[in-house]
């Protein structure tokens, strides 16, 4: 009996590999190279580490270059491409918009908010956001994000002279308070135990998800949630939602004590009034404000609030953090770039009697050239995965509708035909001549297109306000080095070991 069932199961995986395989589309497809074996494709692959399936990543993408194919399950085969012309084919589409099968996995954390979602409840949602993100709105996060800045400053200059730190978490719990305060409109201020777990929940789901991605037989929810991993998992969304919950029930709380009046005046001017009307931090209107109006208006429920409040959480700290992680450890490294960063720095912290602002962020034209590069070499979001929504002509292949297309920015972005020398930091790449004839999209490291990154401006103003006060105050002196470090497949560019960073202070009594 269980041999005639066994039999029977074999034979109907055959049946559907071949249809799923060698039918119309699979023909096409397998015009394509890639590795893998008969059968079982590349299940292997699960064998792998995280660290190690990067570097089997990066290697495919340059033995298959540009283009290769991956046969992962029984019904997934994944288009991988990394040249600009089919980049551009993808991501300058207003059709190809809906994400990959594999963003499901992300769901029971951040469900269909602005990342996850596709078709018209993206479009709806980006409707919504964008206003959050108005160059005026911008223009009061500042304020918030020098602040954030100088308090970074201000906890290694109140410790002993030289200051070793493990970089990543150091970063993170400043960029985490960062969006609270800007995007949410509240603070984080002696919450830090709160703060440190959701911290950790967000890098340790992100290990769990890749863990499930690699093994297809994980992939069924029920199956899941029996599993130690599936039990782990849950307990990190209650301290992922329990976070975001209590960040809105705060917000909302603000509200209903000042009789609604400020979301009254959303949709006028009122980030143009004065401080004294606004206040610094909980009168600025916020993103979680439109929310929080949306769903008053009926627009969305408390779920869509959460959602949306999840996915900016988790992009809006995350992303940043590692940004300001490896331009750091990239400025270290190089001493005669640092210094270039150091005086343009200096001068502009002079013209504006050492305070910054907007306008003294947007004149460190080095520094933004520096973090360019930075976002070059290591894009925080290093792939992004589309689904083709019909037959789909790339630079060398016809692609068939329904493909799962990878999209891969970090091999782009050190391809030697676009970037010479691909692994040497030069931030004069982004000298205004040295863009004028590249690729448009042999550069994204905010995406590209329709579904662009919306917040890529506050990303970069961020940046600024962090490194520019760092730079000022201290000498940076690598401990660990980036030639060493070993990266991991995640939901963004992680190291998969800790990385410290030496901070000097520019005063003679501590040399």
């Amino acid at each position: 009996m269980l041999a005639t069932i066994l039999l029977f199961i074999l034979v109907a995986y055959l049946v559907f590999h071949c249809y799923f395989h060698y039918g119309p589309k699979g023909r096409l497809i397998n015009k394509i190279s890639g590795p893998g074996y008969p059968i079982i494709g590349t299940l292997l692959d699960c064998l792998q580490s995280s660290d190690g399936f990067f570097k089997l990543l990066t290697t495919r993408c340059d033995t298959y270059y540009p283009i290769f194919k991956v046969r992962y399950y029984l019904f997934l085969t994944l288009v991988s491409i990394r040249h600009p012309d089919d980049l551009e084919v993808i991501l300058n589409s207003t059709k190809h918009i809906n994400k990959s099968v594999v963003y499901n996995l992300l769901h029971p954390w951040l469900g269909t908010g602005l990342l996850t979602s596709g078709g018209s409840k993206w479009q709806s949602r980006r409707k919504i956001l964008t206003p959050a993100f108005h160059f005026n709105i911008l223009q009061q996060f500042v304020e918030i994000l020098i602040k954030e800045g100088e308090n970074m400053t201000k906890s290694l200059k109140n410790a002993e002279c030289i200051v070793t730190k493990d970089l990543l978490p150091f970063i993170s719990e400043h960029t985490l308070n960062a969006i609270c305060e800007t995007a949410m409109g509240i603070s984080l201020q002696g919450k830090d135990l709160f703060q440190q777990r959701y911290q950790k929940a967000v890098h340790r789901i992100g290990e769990l998800m890749v863990y499930r991605y690699v093994r297809p037989w994980l992939l069924n929810d029920w199956i899941f949630s029996f599993l130690p991993a599936g039990r782990e998992h849950a307990k990190l969304l209650k301290t992922l939602h329990s976070f975001t919950e209590k960040i809105i029930a705060e917000r909302k709380d603000y509200h209903k004590q000042t009789n609604g009046q400020y979301l009254k005046n959303l949709n006028t001017n009122v980030y143009e009034d004065d401080a004294e009307t606004i206040g610094i931090r909980k009168r600025r209107l916020a993103l979680l404000d439109i929310l929080i109006q949306a769903s008053q208006d009926g627009t969305l429920s408390d779920s869509d609030i959460r959602e949306e409040v999840d996915t900016f959480m988790f992009e809006g700290h995350d992303t940043t953090a590692m940004g300001i992680f490896y331009i750091l450890s990239l400025l270290a490294e190089h001493k005669d770039i640092q210094d270039c960063v150091r005086k343009e720095v200096n001068a502009i912290m002079r013209e504006s009697e050492g305070k910054l602002t907007m306008k003294s962020l947007q004149d460190m034209q080095y520094l933004e050239r520096c973090i360019k590069e930075g976002l070059r070499l290591y894009p925080s979001v290093y792939f992004i995965m589309r689904v083709t929504s019909e037959e789909t002509q790339l630079k060398s292949y016809l692609i068939p509708a329904g493909t799962t297309m990878h999209l891969h920015i970090y091999g782009v972005h050190r391809d030697p035909n676009f970037w010479p020398n691909p692994e040497k930091f030069d931030p004069d790449r982004f000298l205004p001549e040295n863009i004028r004839n590249r690729h448009p999209y042999s550069y994204i490291p905010f995406s590209a297109g329709p579904r662009n990154c919306i917040g890529q401006r506050f990303a970069l103003l961020e940046l600024k306000a962090i490194i520019a006060p760092l730079v000022h105050n201290f000498y940076l002196e690598p401990v660990d080095y980036l030639k060493d470090i070993r990266l991991s497949i995640d939901l963004v560019l992680r190291p998969f070991d800790t990385h410290h960073l030496k901070f000097i202070p520019i005063s003679t009594k501590c040399m």
